[in-house]
Order: structure tokens, then sequence, then C-alpha cells
């Protein structure tokens, strides 16, 4: 795994870490909240912070109770984008999820460059595609 310095530090987080969390979710969009579902009370939680301060978060749960596939989101706050932090989360919550015996799951959408670029960087590779049918469209 490559070396990689990064002011602050990265860690598993834990109900301990409530403040910062609840500190870290308003200072990001509701799209962003939405889209990355990154929760505090998720099977494993990483967090990367920068003087002292919560900026990127990763959670995953297990799909299924005897699925080994684990779902992952990661949210960074803006101001702290392109910084490392996301990678950093990213590979640490994949680690420990393969040291847990699951297989990590990235999913997000193809036309989301940074979210593409954030999966490259920490080393993930593409598995598959899906087509979604909207609610919205109709026959």
């Amino acid at each position: 795994m490559l070396q990689e310095h990064l002011e602050g530090d990265l860690r598993r987080l834990t109900e301990q870490d409530e403040a910062a969390f609840s500190e870290f979710q308003p200072s990001a969009s509701e799209q962003d909240l939405d889209d990355a579902y990154v929760e505090l009370d998720h099977w494993a939680v990483f967090g990367s912070f920068e003087h002292n301060r919560l900026v990127s978060a990763a959670s995953m749960y297990p799909w299924e109770e005897d699925s080994h596939i684990a779902d992952l989101g990661v949210l960074t706050l803006t101001p702290f984008r392109g910084k490392g932090h996301a990678r950093k989360v990213v590979r640490s919550i994949s680690k420990y999820a393969y040291e847990q015996g699951y297989e990590p799951q990235y999913r997000c959408q193809l036309d989301n460059q940074a979210s593409v670029s954030l999966a490259k960087a920490a080393g993930l590779t593409l598995f598959g595609k899906w087509d979604v049918v909207s609610p919205d469209s109709t026959d």
C-alpha cells in the first residue's frame, strides 16, 4: 500500500465520536448526505480529521445477514476535497472489511467524475454496471 502523508488523523469511529459526527453532518449538503448515506451507527465507520475536525467519513453495512458484501458510502466536506482524506478512509474501511470476511462494494454514478476518480485512487476496480429504471419514466 502507498505511504501517504496527511495532516490530521484517521481512525475507526465509535459512539464516542457522536459530537464530532453531529458537527460533521450539517456541514454537508442534503444531496451529499443522501448520495453518500454515511451513518455513525453502521456496521463500520472510519473518519479522517484535520485540526481535530471530522472532515471525511465512510461507513459500511452488510447487504444481508448471510451476505459477504458490504456496501460503502463516503462523504468529504467540500473545502477538504482533493486532499486525500476520502482515499484514506475508503482504503482503511475496505481493509477492515476484508479482515472481517467482507467484500467492500463502492457504488457510484458513472457521470460523477469525482466519485469515479476517488474509486480509482483508492485502488478499486470496476466490477459491473447496471441500468436502473426511474420510477418517473413512462413506457
